[in-house]
This record gives structure tokens, C-alpha cells and sequence, in this order.
């Protein structure tokens, strides 16, 4: 079986933050959803665990980041494609989403980001390794 991957961000608001990743396509496990968390699905991999914030804290000792301020991590996923790329910042705007940086070409790598309701960083890059550089 291959690895999973299961990134757990923390949310203010389950329900908002499951309407703005439907408007870009995403689906979730009814199984690993209740008022609490949600199971987003990216692939058959790729998981995301949309936490509410008090439930989050059970699982640290830490503080939460505030995201306003600080940046926790930068969450990547690969598309298929520039347009494929530019279609997702696209929908995430459109959905409430901001862009705090501008889209990068390097010919061989493209790629844009958003981020979300609650302040997290996501990129979407579109990689042609055969056009990469030696």
C-alpha cells in the first residue's frame, strides 16, 4: 500500500471552510466527518483534516499560529498543467480567497498560490522535469 499523507490544519468556522474547498472541487469522507472535522479529500492519497480549533488543541501542547502574522507551512500540490494551475488560484479567489504572492514561471516550473479562509498557504505547481534545466 502506498503512504498516505493526512495534514491537519486547524479552521475557525468547519462549515465555511467546507464551502469554500467544494467551490474548488473538493470532496469529503462522510465517514471522518462530524461538527468537529472534516476528511478532505485531495487524492487516494492525500488527505486534509479540516479541525475546528478547540478540538485542534487536544492533539499540541503548542499555541495555535496565528496566521495573520506568522506562516506555519506552505501546503504544495501538483496540477496537471499551467492552466490547470491558474484555474484553482482562479476558483480559490472567487471563493474568498486572497493571492499574498505573485505567480512564478521559471519555463520548466509554474506555479501560483492562495490562501484560504483561515490564513493557511497553498501552492499549486505545474512541473515539466523534461524542460528542466541541467
Amino acid at each position: 500500500m502506498a503512504t498516505q499523507i493526512f495534514v491537519n490544519l486547524p479552521v475557525k468556522n468547519l462549515n465555511r471552510s467546507i464551502e469554500f474547498f467544494t467551490k474548488l472541487g473538493y470532496t469529503f469522507n462522510p465517514q471522518f466527518t462530524d461538527e468537529n472535522a472534516t476528511c478532505m479529500i485531495i487524492s487516494d492519497t492525500i488527505f486534509v483534516m479540516l479541525v475546528v480549533e478547540p478540538l485542534f488543541l487536544n492533539f499540541t501542547k503548542n499555541e495555535l499560529c496565528d496566521t495573520t502574522k506568522y506562516t506555519e507551512c506552505i501546503v504544495c500540490l501538483s496540477a496537471e498543467s499551467r492552466n490547470a494551475v491558474d484555474d484553482m488560484v482562479k476558483k480559490a479567489i472567487a471563493a474568498g480567497a486572497t493571492t499574498p504572492v505573485d505567480k512564478q514561471d521559471h519555463g520548466w516550473m509554474y506555479g501560483h498560490g492562495f490562501q484560504d479562509l483561515d490564513g493557511h498557504l497553498w501552492e499549486v505547481a505545474y512541473m515539466d522535469i523534461g524542460a528542466m534545466p541541467k
